[in-house]
Protein backbone atom coordinates (compact mmCIF):
# COMPACT_ATOMS: atom_id res chain seq x y z
CA UNK A 1 0.00 0.00 0.00
CA UNK A 2 1.53 3.56 -0.71
CA UNK A 3 1.76 6.29 1.43
CA UNK A 4 1.15 9.92 -0.20
CA UNK A 5 2.70 12.54 1.14
CA UNK A 6 1.87 14.62 -2.52
CA UNK A 7 1.12 18.21 -2.09
CA UNK A 8 -1.92 18.39 -4.37
CA UNK A 9 -1.90 20.54 -7.17
CA UNK A 10 -4.29 22.92 -8.37
CA UNK A 11 -6.64 21.40 -10.82
CA UNK A 12 -9.60 22.34 -12.51
CA UNK A 13 -13.04 21.84 -11.75
CA UNK A 14 -14.06 18.09 -12.63
CA UNK A 15 -16.87 15.57 -12.60
CA UNK A 16 -14.30 12.73 -11.14
CA UNK A 17 -11.58 14.14 -8.85
CA UNK A 18 -9.97 11.66 -7.10
CA UNK A 19 -6.63 12.17 -5.17
CA UNK A 20 -5.13 11.40 -1.82
CA UNK A 21 -6.05 13.56 1.23
CA UNK A 22 -3.59 15.94 3.11
CA UNK A 23 -3.93 13.96 6.56
CA UNK A 24 -4.14 9.90 7.12
CA UNK A 25 -7.31 7.55 8.40
CA UNK A 26 -7.29 7.21 11.94
CA UNK A 27 -9.94 6.21 14.53
CA UNK A 28 -11.34 9.44 15.56
CA UNK A 29 -14.48 9.80 18.48
CA UNK A 30 -18.06 10.26 17.64
CA UNK A 31 -20.38 13.04 17.94
CA UNK A 32 -23.28 10.98 16.89
CA UNK A 33 -26.56 11.74 18.90
CA UNK A 34 -29.05 9.35 20.05
CA UNK A 35 -27.60 6.68 16.94
CA UNK A 36 -26.63 4.10 19.78
CA UNK A 37 -24.30 3.42 16.77
CA UNK A 38 -20.55 3.28 17.65
CA UNK A 39 -18.35 4.89 19.67
CA UNK A 40 -15.80 5.57 17.74
CA UNK A 41 -15.36 6.18 13.75
CA UNK A 42 -12.86 5.66 11.44
CA UNK A 43 -12.91 7.33 8.24
CA UNK A 44 -11.00 6.45 4.82
CA UNK A 45 -11.85 9.33 2.37
CA UNK A 46 -13.21 13.11 2.36
CA UNK A 47 -15.97 13.16 -0.12
CA UNK A 48 -18.15 9.77 -1.42
CA UNK A 49 -18.38 8.39 -4.87
CA UNK A 50 -22.14 7.54 -4.13
CA UNK A 51 -23.10 10.94 -4.35
CA UNK A 52 -26.40 10.48 -2.45
CA UNK A 53 -28.76 13.41 -3.13
CA UNK A 54 -30.17 13.75 0.34
CA UNK A 55 -26.47 13.22 2.68
CA UNK A 56 -25.75 15.58 5.46
CA UNK A 57 -22.52 15.02 5.26
CA UNK A 58 -21.39 18.06 2.71
CA UNK A 59 -23.12 20.22 5.63
CA UNK A 60 -21.54 18.81 8.79
CA UNK A 61 -18.02 18.27 7.47
CA UNK A 62 -16.68 18.59 3.93
CA UNK A 63 -17.56 22.39 3.89
CA UNK A 64 -15.79 22.75 7.00
CA UNK A 65 -12.63 21.45 4.69
CA UNK A 66 -13.65 24.08 1.56
CA UNK A 67 -10.06 26.17 2.00
CA UNK A 68 -8.75 22.75 2.12
CA UNK A 69 -10.21 21.38 -0.95
CA UNK A 70 -10.16 24.02 -3.17
CA UNK A 71 -6.69 22.94 -4.59
CA UNK A 72 -7.72 19.84 -5.78
CA UNK A 73 -10.82 21.58 -7.69
CA UNK A 74 -13.21 21.16 -5.42
CA UNK A 75 -15.20 24.73 -5.50
CA UNK A 76 -18.53 24.15 -4.02
CA UNK A 77 -18.21 20.71 -1.62
CA UNK A 78 -22.38 20.71 -1.24
CA UNK A 79 -23.03 20.62 -5.09
CA UNK A 80 -20.10 19.02 -6.19
CA UNK A 81 -21.26 16.55 -3.54
CA UNK A 82 -20.58 13.06 -4.91
CA UNK A 83 -18.28 13.93 -7.47
CA UNK A 84 -15.00 14.25 -5.69
CA UNK A 85 -13.03 11.67 -3.74
CA UNK A 86 -9.36 12.06 -1.44
CA UNK A 87 -8.48 8.84 0.04
CA UNK A 88 -6.83 9.53 3.14
CA UNK A 89 -3.01 8.34 3.57
CA UNK A 90 -1.96 5.60 5.64
CA UNK A 91 0.09 6.08 8.37
CA UNK A 92 0.10 2.44 10.62
CA UNK A 93 1.94 4.63 13.46
CA UNK A 94 -0.01 7.75 13.61
CA UNK A 95 -3.33 4.56 12.92
CA UNK A 96 -2.00 2.61 16.09
CA UNK A 97 -1.61 5.72 18.50
CA UNK A 98 -5.32 6.67 17.40
CA UNK A 99 -6.49 3.19 18.06
CA UNK A 100 -4.16 3.21 21.27
CA UNK A 101 -6.37 5.93 22.55
CA UNK A 102 -9.38 4.69 21.59
CA UNK A 103 -8.85 1.24 23.33
CA UNK A 104 -7.86 2.71 26.93
CA UNK A 105 -10.53 5.78 27.03
CA UNK A 106 -12.19 5.03 29.81
CA UNK A 107 -15.71 3.81 30.70
CA UNK A 108 -17.47 6.94 31.51
CA UNK A 109 -16.40 8.70 28.55
CA UNK A 110 -18.14 6.31 26.32
CA UNK A 111 -21.74 6.47 25.28
CA UNK A 112 -23.58 3.85 27.04
CA UNK A 113 -25.22 2.66 23.76
CA UNK A 114 -21.71 3.12 21.35
CA UNK A 115 -20.96 -0.82 22.04
CA UNK A 116 -17.07 0.38 22.05
CA UNK A 117 -17.24 -0.09 18.49
CA UNK A 118 -15.55 1.57 15.82
CA UNK A 119 -17.29 3.11 12.34
CA UNK A 120 -16.40 1.74 8.99
CA UNK A 121 -17.53 4.54 7.75
CA UNK A 122 -19.75 7.61 9.01
CA UNK A 123 -18.59 10.32 6.29
CA UNK A 124 -17.97 7.84 3.16
CA UNK A 125 -18.56 4.43 2.42
CA UNK A 126 -15.67 1.85 3.19
CA UNK A 127 -16.45 -0.06 -0.28
CA UNK A 128 -17.04 2.26 -2.81
CA UNK A 129 -15.44 2.15 -6.09
CA UNK A 130 -13.14 5.47 -6.95
CA UNK A 131 -13.11 6.80 -10.10
CA UNK A 132 -10.72 8.65 -11.98
CA UNK A 133 -10.54 9.58 -15.37
CA UNK A 134 -7.39 7.96 -15.89
CA UNK A 135 -7.62 4.02 -15.29
CA UNK A 136 -4.27 4.04 -13.61
CA UNK A 137 -5.13 5.91 -11.17
CA UNK A 138 -8.56 4.63 -10.36
CA UNK A 139 -6.49 1.31 -10.27
CA UNK A 140 -4.19 2.82 -7.76
CA UNK A 141 -6.92 4.79 -5.44
CA UNK A 142 -9.03 1.44 -4.94
CA UNK A 143 -5.98 -0.55 -3.94
CA UNK A 144 -4.90 1.82 -1.52
CA UNK A 145 -8.40 1.91 -0.19
CA UNK A 146 -9.25 -1.53 -0.21
CA UNK A 147 -5.82 -2.20 1.39
CA UNK A 148 -6.26 0.54 3.88
CA UNK A 149 -9.88 -1.43 5.71
CA UNK A 150 -8.19 -4.52 5.42
CA UNK A 151 -5.03 -3.29 7.49
CA UNK A 152 -7.15 -1.39 9.61
CA UNK A 153 -9.77 -4.24 10.18
CA UNK A 154 -6.98 -6.51 11.56
CA UNK A 155 -4.95 -4.07 13.65
CA UNK A 156 -8.35 -3.48 15.11
CA UNK A 157 -8.96 -7.23 15.65
CA UNK A 158 -5.41 -8.00 16.86
CA UNK A 159 -4.25 -4.88 18.73
CA UNK A 160 -7.20 -3.86 20.77
CA UNK A 161 -10.70 -5.39 22.55
CA UNK A 162 -12.98 -2.44 20.20
CA UNK A 163 -15.36 -3.81 18.52
CA UNK A 164 -16.19 -2.98 14.83
CA UNK A 165 -19.69 -1.83 13.10
CA UNK A 166 -19.32 -1.65 8.99
CA UNK A 167 -22.25 0.36 7.07
CA UNK A 168 -22.18 0.24 3.51
CA UNK A 169 -24.10 0.74 0.01
CA UNK A 170 -21.90 -1.98 -1.77
CA UNK A 171 -21.71 -5.40 -2.40
CA UNK A 172 -17.69 -5.39 -2.59
CA UNK A 173 -17.96 -5.66 0.68
CA UNK A 174 -18.50 -9.56 -0.05
CA UNK A 175 -15.10 -9.68 -0.38
CA UNK A 176 -13.92 -9.16 3.05
CA UNK A 177 -16.14 -11.58 4.47
CA UNK A 178 -13.46 -13.71 5.27
CA UNK A 179 -12.01 -11.22 7.65
CA UNK A 180 -15.18 -10.03 8.88
CA UNK A 181 -15.64 -13.72 10.43
CA UNK A 182 -12.39 -13.41 12.04
CA UNK A 183 -13.83 -10.99 14.27
CA UNK A 184 -16.68 -13.64 15.78
CA UNK A 185 -19.00 -11.36 18.07
CA UNK A 186 -16.62 -8.20 17.80
CA UNK A 187 -17.92 -7.46 14.49
CA UNK A 188 -21.47 -6.62 12.67
CA UNK A 189 -22.09 -5.94 9.34
CA UNK A 190 -24.84 -3.49 7.79
CA UNK A 191 -25.82 -2.26 4.85
CA UNK A 192 -28.17 0.66 4.03
CA UNK A 193 -31.44 -0.37 2.03
CA UNK A 194 -34.36 2.62 2.13
CA UNK A 195 -36.40 0.84 -0.62
CA UNK A 196 -36.38 -1.56 -2.87
CA UNK A 197 -37.78 0.20 -5.59
CA UNK A 198 -34.65 0.81 -7.49
CA UNK A 199 -36.09 3.45 -9.93
CA UNK A 200 -36.66 5.86 -6.81
CA UNK A 201 -33.37 4.73 -5.37
CA UNK A 202 -31.80 6.25 -8.57
CA UNK A 203 -33.34 9.41 -8.32
CA UNK A 204 -32.39 9.75 -4.30
CA UNK A 205 -28.92 7.65 -4.83
CA UNK A 206 -27.99 7.92 -8.20
CA UNK A 207 -24.54 6.55 -8.45
CA UNK A 208 -24.99 3.95 -5.45
CA UNK A 209 -25.35 0.55 -6.23
CA UNK A 210 -28.39 -0.87 -6.87
CA UNK A 211 -31.07 -1.90 -3.83
CA UNK A 212 -31.07 -5.57 -5.23
CA UNK A 213 -27.63 -6.20 -4.76
CA UNK A 214 -27.67 -4.98 -1.34
CA UNK A 215 -30.24 -7.53 -0.38
CA UNK A 216 -27.79 -10.25 -1.78
CA UNK A 217 -25.35 -8.99 -0.05
CA UNK A 218 -27.28 -9.07 2.91
CA UNK A 219 -28.31 -12.25 2.66
CA UNK A 220 -25.06 -13.70 1.77
CA UNK A 221 -23.85 -12.11 4.87
CA UNK A 222 -25.91 -14.19 7.19
CA UNK A 223 -25.32 -17.06 4.95
CA UNK A 224 -22.17 -16.61 5.98
CA UNK A 225 -22.73 -16.59 9.04
CA UNK A 226 -22.29 -12.85 10.29
CA UNK A 227 -24.09 -10.76 12.70
CA UNK A 228 -26.51 -8.60 10.17
CA UNK A 229 -28.20 -5.30 10.35
CA UNK A 230 -30.44 -2.78 8.68
CA UNK A 231 -30.31 1.04 8.00
CA UNK A 232 -33.90 1.29 6.25
CA UNK A 233 -32.54 5.02 6.07
CA UNK A 234 -33.51 7.19 5.31
CA UNK A 235 -36.52 6.59 3.49
CA UNK A 236 -38.37 9.10 1.16
CA UNK A 237 -41.67 10.48 1.15
CA UNK A 238 -42.64 8.44 -2.01
CA UNK A 239 -41.96 5.01 0.46
CA UNK A 240 -45.74 4.59 0.91
CA UNK A 241 -47.19 2.09 3.12
CA UNK A 242 -46.91 -0.32 0.23
CA UNK A 243 -43.39 0.38 -0.27
CA UNK A 244 -42.72 0.12 3.21
CA UNK A 245 -44.55 -2.87 3.49
CA UNK A 246 -42.38 -4.78 0.31
CA UNK A 247 -38.74 -3.55 2.27
CA UNK A 248 -39.95 -4.44 5.84
CA UNK A 249 -40.54 -8.13 4.53
CA UNK A 250 -37.98 -8.33 3.10
CA UNK A 251 -35.81 -7.31 5.82
CA UNK A 252 -37.51 -9.93 8.35
CA UNK A 253 -36.55 -12.61 6.46
CA UNK A 254 -32.92 -11.38 7.59
CA UNK A 255 -33.31 -11.87 11.18
CA UNK A 256 -31.37 -8.50 11.25
CA UNK A 257 -29.91 -7.79 14.78
CA UNK A 258 -31.36 -4.70 14.53
CA UNK A 259 -33.08 -2.19 11.66
CA UNK A 260 -32.73 1.27 11.91
CA UNK A 261 -34.88 3.73 10.29
CA UNK A 262 -35.21 7.99 9.44
CA UNK A 263 -37.08 9.65 7.12
CA UNK A 264 -35.27 11.76 5.06
CA UNK A 265 -33.85 14.85 7.15
CA UNK A 266 -33.57 18.30 5.58
CA UNK A 267 -29.79 19.52 5.75
CA UNK A 268 -28.46 22.94 4.22
CA UNK A 269 -28.86 22.11 0.35
CA UNK A 270 -29.83 18.79 0.01
CA UNK A 271 -33.27 19.30 -0.50
CA UNK A 272 -31.88 21.52 -3.83
CA UNK A 273 -30.00 18.60 -4.67
CA UNK A 274 -32.98 16.18 -4.68
CA UNK A 275 -35.14 18.70 -6.57
CA UNK A 276 -32.84 18.88 -9.15
CA UNK A 277 -31.83 15.76 -10.07
CA UNK A 278 -35.73 14.51 -9.79
CA UNK A 279 -36.07 17.46 -12.30
CA UNK A 280 -33.06 15.89 -14.44
CA UNK A 281 -34.52 12.61 -14.65
CA UNK A 282 -38.21 13.49 -15.36
CA UNK A 283 -39.10 12.33 -11.85
CA UNK A 284 -41.59 14.14 -9.88
CA UNK A 285 -40.87 14.61 -6.39
CA UNK A 286 -42.99 15.02 -3.12
CA UNK A 287 -41.23 18.15 -1.99
CA UNK A 288 -43.99 19.38 0.62
CA UNK A 289 -42.72 17.95 3.25
CA UNK A 290 -39.40 19.72 3.06
CA UNK A 291 -41.23 23.14 2.53
CA UNK A 292 -41.06 24.36 6.10
CA UNK A 293 -39.51 22.56 9.47
CA UNK A 294 -42.96 21.92 10.66
CA UNK A 295 -44.35 20.08 7.80
CA UNK A 296 -40.98 17.93 7.76
CA UNK A 297 -42.21 17.37 11.16
CA UNK A 298 -45.13 16.07 10.52
CA UNK A 299 -44.06 14.24 7.52
CA UNK A 300 -41.51 12.41 9.99
CA UNK A 301 -43.99 11.80 12.84
CA UNK A 302 -46.20 10.29 10.16
CA UNK A 303 -43.46 8.01 8.87
CA UNK A 304 -42.14 7.01 12.10
CA UNK A 305 -45.55 5.95 13.29
CA UNK A 306 -46.38 4.33 9.61
CA UNK A 307 -43.06 1.92 9.92
CA UNK A 308 -43.82 0.91 13.69
CA UNK A 309 -46.90 -0.35 12.52
CA UNK A 310 -46.00 -2.46 9.05
CA UNK A 311 -42.99 -3.39 11.35
CA UNK A 312 -45.29 -5.29 13.89
CA UNK A 313 -47.10 -7.04 10.83
CA UNK A 314 -44.23 -8.16 9.73
CA UNK A 315 -42.87 -9.26 12.88
CA UNK A 316 -39.58 -6.81 13.60
CA UNK A 317 -40.99 -4.94 16.17
CA UNK A 318 -38.42 -6.39 19.44
CA UNK A 319 -35.80 -5.39 16.81
CA UNK A 320 -36.61 -1.72 14.97
CA UNK A 321 -34.65 1.41 16.71
CA UNK A 322 -36.11 4.23 15.03
CA UNK A 323 -33.94 7.26 14.61
CA UNK A 324 -35.98 10.85 15.61
CA UNK A 325 -34.07 13.72 15.13
CA UNK A 326 -32.84 16.07 18.14
CA UNK A 327 -34.77 18.73 16.08
CA UNK A 328 -38.49 17.42 15.87
CA UNK A 329 -39.72 18.60 19.30
CA UNK A 330 -39.95 22.81 19.38
CA UNK A 331 -42.31 24.76 21.78
CA UNK A 332 -44.68 25.74 18.86
CA UNK A 333 -44.89 21.90 17.36
CA UNK A 334 -45.70 20.48 20.51
CA UNK A 335 -48.75 23.05 21.64
CA UNK A 336 -49.98 22.02 18.06
CA UNK A 337 -50.40 18.15 19.28
CA UNK A 338 -52.97 16.46 21.05
CA UNK A 339 -50.66 14.88 23.32
CA UNK A 340 -47.14 16.79 23.77
CA UNK A 341 -46.88 14.40 26.37
CA UNK A 342 -47.09 11.16 25.18
CA UNK A 343 -44.90 12.45 21.83
CA UNK A 344 -42.14 13.58 24.29
CA UNK A 345 -42.55 10.48 26.13
CA UNK A 346 -42.19 8.62 22.57
CA UNK A 347 -39.32 10.47 21.45
CA UNK A 348 -37.05 9.71 25.04
CA UNK A 349 -37.95 5.95 24.35
CA UNK A 350 -36.20 6.24 20.97
CA UNK A 351 -33.19 8.35 22.26
CA UNK A 352 -32.32 5.90 25.44
CA UNK A 353 -32.81 2.75 23.19
CA UNK A 354 -29.85 0.84 23.27
CA UNK A 355 -29.28 -0.84 19.56
CA UNK A 356 -28.64 -4.65 19.80
CA UNK A 357 -24.66 -6.53 19.86
CA UNK A 358 -24.07 -10.21 19.54
CA UNK A 359 -23.99 -12.12 23.05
Amino acid sequence: MTKSTTTPVPKPKSTLISDYWSSPATVGVTDFQFKSLCDFIFNTAVGCSHGCRFCYVPSTATNKQATKLKPFGVDDPDEQWGDYVLVRPWDEKVFLSSLKRAENLLENKLKPEGHRAVMFCSTTDPYQTIKNADPKLAKEYNKHHREMVRRALELIRDKSTLNVRILTRSPLAGKDFDLFKSFGDRLVFGMSLPTLNDKLAKVFEPTAPGVAKRLETLQAAKDAGLHVYVAMAPTYPECDEADLQATLTAIAKLEPLTVFHEPINIRAENVERIRKHGEELGFTLNLKPFETPDAWRKYSWEQFQLVENVAAEVGLSNCLHLWPDKDMPTKKYLQALDDPTGFVDWLNKWWTRVSEWPE
